[in-house]
């Protein structure tokens, strides 16, 4: 529903900015602040999508953690394409998204929100000579007349 009621809204903010603007600066240089931010915007993703990936490479070098770099990564994307996006509200959103302390604040808002049973990073291989260990649930265990994987008859 949340959805539905962003894709109204949204265009129907737009639309009433670039009245507003529009009204207030004409035409031509209304379309001008919107083509700026756009060029503006494809600039300093491009230079923030390098750091990302560089931390991104350094984090996966090092057995890190990629969680950030990879939400960080994310969030630009979206920054992208809200800038590429003609308007005045998409704009300020995207801008605000590539601002390093409100991405990290985002991550944050996001992150309490996500329940984590656990995460291993690593090689499982190296760090256990080659013997990879895991447990499984089987949850097909208790319906009749699901045949068994390993060949055996349930009963």
């Amino acid at each position: 529903m949340w959805l539905f009621a962003l894709l109204i809204a949204v265009p129907l903010i737009e639309i009433a900015l670039f009245i507003v603007v529009g009204g207030w600066l004409t035409l031509w240089p209304t379309l001008g602040i919107v083509l700026a931010t756009g060029v503006l915007g494809t600039a300093l993703i491009h230079r923030q999508a390098r750091a990302v990936l560089v931390e991104l490479q350094r984090s996966s070098r090092g057995l890190g953690n990629p969680l950030s770099p990879l939400a960080h990564g994310a969030l630009i994307v979206i920054a992208g394409m809200l800038l590429l996006t003609p308007g005045f509200f998409t704009d300020a959103v995207g801008l605000m998204l590539l601002v390093p302390r409100v991405r990290r604040a985002v991550i944050a808002a996001l992150a309490r929100r996500v329940q984590w049973d656990h995460v291993t990073f690593g090689s499982a291989r190296a760090q256990h000579g080659g013997v990879i260990d895991g447990d499984f649930v089987d949850l097909d265990h208790e319906r009749p007349g699901k045949p068994d994987p390993m060949g055996g008859s349930r009963h």
